[in-house]
């Protein structure tokens, strides 16, 4: 394990380390979701996976819907990590799908989810899900979809509950059914600084925040690109780290319930960004990046 873990969150009854790893690239090489996608070879993406646990993940991010031409990130996680660890949560997300040539599907509607929830109980070959997230897409209300997901949780199915691509008002609909141990949402450094506030919020509550797109950000399933802000540079260069490092630092920084959960196909860089946890920005830094997030006027230049 590298050491220098920035520390551990509860999510309901199972405490995970703050870093966690995004299974969404696991599937293929290149954009994900991407209709001419190159899947990704197996026994890398195994090796990945299996990397991530040696060096003390125990937070997994993935969905049915994470999928390629050949490959799926569940059935990648079942056949890399079972029978699983038992201090390993694995947190998935229901509601949008993908039909088997790739395109999107309407949302579920509520009476859907029991059968994507099973879905993925038996793409893991799990008999239950440590955390499902509701992934909000154009409701207002979630009330009635949150509900069935509710009475999952009670028949036994799944054992938390959260929240994705969520506003405010969604958590407190979510609150009033079931408790809420996490809201997952797009956010990175100079990326979606609006949910600032959702974050503090979150954080007051006792709700865990995991952004998406740490280290991406508008790049989102594209990945990260070429260009990078100057100030990172040079903050990467002064702790002789990667600026990937740095972003995911100055993530975890905005509050001990921020857990990360960056995603690569790569063991190179699974370690790297593991390996932020043992990144210490100072007060001076903190700052010079908070004014790349919340003003956006620092010049970018080609890294």
């Amino acid at each position: 394990m590298i050491s220098g873990y920035p520390g551990t969150w509860t999510l309901g009854d199972r405490t995970v380390h703050r870093i966690g790893f995004g299974a969404m690239r696991l599937p293929q090489y290149g954009q994900a979701f991407a209709p001419d996608a190159v899947p990704r070879d197996r026994e890398q993406a195994i090796a990945v996976l299996r990397r991530a646990v040696e060096l003390g993940v125990d937070h997994i991010d993935t969905a049915a819907f994470y999928f390629s031409r050949l490959r799926s990130a569940n059935e990648l996680i079942n056949r890399a990590l079972a029978p699983y660890p038992d201090d390993l949560v694995i947190a998935t997300k229901v509601g949008p799908a993908r039909d088997p040539a790739g395109e999107w599907l309407p949302l579920a509607r509520p009476e859907q989810l029991r059968g994507q929830v099973e879905e993925n109980l038996r793409r893991l070959g799990r008999d239950h899900l440590d955390v499902v997230n509701l992934r909000v897409s154009g409701l207002d209300s979630i009330a009635e979809h949150f509900g069935v997901l509710a009475g999952l949780r009670e028949a036994g199915l799944i054992r938390h509950l959260g929240i994705s691509n969520a506003r405010p008002a969604h958590l407190a609909q979510a609150q009033a059914i079931a408790p809420v141990v996490c809201v997952q949402n797009a956010y990175g450094l100079g990326y979606r600084p609006e949910q600032d506030a959702f974050l503090d919020t979150c954080g007051e509550q006792g709700v865990a925040f995991v952004p998406f797109f740490a280290i991406a950000g508008a790049g989102r399933e594209a990945g990260a690109g070429e260009d990078e802000h100057e100030e990172v540079l040079a903050i990467a260069r002064a702790h002789e780290a990667s600026p990937v490092r740095v972003r995911l630092a100055w993530a975890l920084q905005r509050g001990p319930h921020v857990l990360v959960i960056p995603g690569t196909g790569s063991v190179g860089h699974l370690e790297d960004n593991v390996a932020a946890g043992t990144l210490r920005l100072t007060p001076d830094e903190v700052a010079r990046l908070d004014a790349v997030h919340f003003t956006g006027k620092v010049s970018r230049t080609s890294g």
